[in-house]
């Protein structure tokens, strides 16, 4: 296996505490049971949330959900629903809620250092009431990911400001990054599909098929 190259590992919360020291009492209180009115107008700003999923063998999984800003619907103070928009069809994230009932967001507000993620209880439904409210250009979800809040906290955004994420750039240089459909040609090892194939099929889904 390919972690046992590495000798000094962390065993043990205790050793994860020496190491790194403890929380501090504002990191701790700050973690909520429900969403209140900071986190509802944090969540009706978010054009983007990754939904982190874990199968029941431990198999984990992050998808990135994007739409309108308050794309996600907050039903109540203990409930969101995340619509699931035209994907690749793997639903590895259905297959994991599924599997656990749990699910983890973090959700992002572009220009926002600070993230939001909330944690909890999780459903795949698809009630015709709850999801029809969630169409976009007269195309309704077919099913949605139902989150029971369980804790909920704003993220410091230390880890944004390092990335400068929300800076503007320089148009980076990509000559060593192949596109996507250069990528997927060496990966798929498909002979029916060549770069040019594929690229017009992503172009068609990228232009066509987002609803």
């Amino acid at each position: 296996m390919s972690l046992d190259r590495f000798t000094e590992v962390v065993r043990s919360a205790e050793e994860l505490v020496g190491l790194g020291g403890t929380a501090s009492m504002a990191a701790l209180k700050k973690e909520l049971p429900r969403l209140d009115n900071h986190m509802r107008r944090f969540i009706a700003h978010s054009p983007f949330v990754v939904v982190s999923t874990h199968s029941a063998d431990g198999r984990c999984d992050a998808s990135p959900r994007g739409d309108a800003p308050g794309f996600v619907q907050v039903v109540d103070d203990q409930t969101l629903l995340v619509p699931d928009r035209p994907g690749n069809r793997r639903f590895d994230s259905f297959r994991n809620i599924l599997e656990t009932g749990t699910a983890g967001l973090l959700f992002l507000v572009p220009g926002v250092g600070e993230t939001l993620r909330v944690n909890g209880r999780a459903a795949v439904i698809r009630d015709e009431r709850w999801l029809a409210p969630l169409s976009v250009q007269g195309k309704r979800p077919l099913m949605a990911v139902a989150v029971e809040v369980g804790e909920c906290y704003l993220q410091c955004a230390k880890a944004l400001i390092r990335s400068k994420l929300w800076e503007a750039h320089e148009p980076p240089d990509l000559e060593s990054l192949p596109c996507a459909a250069r990528m997927l040609v060496d990966q798929l090892r498909m002979p029916e599909y060549d770069e040019s194939k594929l690229q017009a099929l992503l172009d068609d889904a990228y232009r066509n098929g987002l609803y």
